[in-house]
């Protein structure tokens, strides 16, 4: 009978580990920010980029999905250079970085507070694969400011490129997939 009783107990405590592993793998928003509408000529609209519709909530968040060596994401289209979409330099090393040049921003969670800075990571997709240098975060958690170029924080799956990763990945810009696609990520 003790035996059967604690047999149950072990079952329960590795029942009770597996569902907090799995809600930890879980990632929800923190929260929102309510947009505010741009100063004149502060949004800047390049790669169709979003602008903050004024009193829109946002949802923010401070974690990602768990990385693996196959992670799904989605892929948007960034101008690291000056005048760009991207707003001020790249946080990794304070630079601009010209459209022809393979670099991503990751959303805060797999940027985990610039540990990805300066490395490198693979981006699969479109049946192609590109290695790409991380400059910058793509925050989740702030938007819709002067120090967002008044667009929307990020989701939380983003990788970010510039256009020199889509061009190699094939992706023409007359494509539908231009600009937003999904894709498969990992560390390299």
């Amino acid at each position: 009978m003790k035996n059967q009783a604690f047999s149950t107990s072990i079952v329960l405590v590795m029942i009770s580990c597996l569902l907090l592993v799995k809600g930890l793998q879980t990632c929800n928003p923190s929260g929102n920010i309510r947009g505010r509408k741009a100063p004149q000529g502060q949004c800047n609209k390049e790669n169709d980029s979003d602008c903050c519709s004024p009193g829109k909530l946002y949802p923010i968040y401070r974690c990602s999905p768990s990385v693996s060596g196959h992670t799904k994401a989605t892929l948007t289209i960034n101008s690291f250079a000056k005048g760009g979409d991207g707003g001020g330099p790249s946080e990794c090393d304070n630079q601009y970085h010209p459209d022809n040049e393979p670099v991503v921003a990751l959303s805060t969670g797999w940027y985990n507070g610039g540990s990805r800075c300066l490395k490198y990571v693979n981006v699969y997709g479109n049946g192609n694969s590109v290695k790409a240098k991380v400059v910058d975060e793509c925050d989740s958690t702030m938007g819709c400011d002067y120090d967002h170029d008044y667009q929307p924080p990020c989701a939380n799956n983003i990788v970010d490129a510039s256009k020199a990763v889509w061009k190699a990945l094939g992706v023409s810009e007359n494509s539908n997939d231009w600009g937003y696609m999904d894709i498969y990520w990992s560390d390299a």
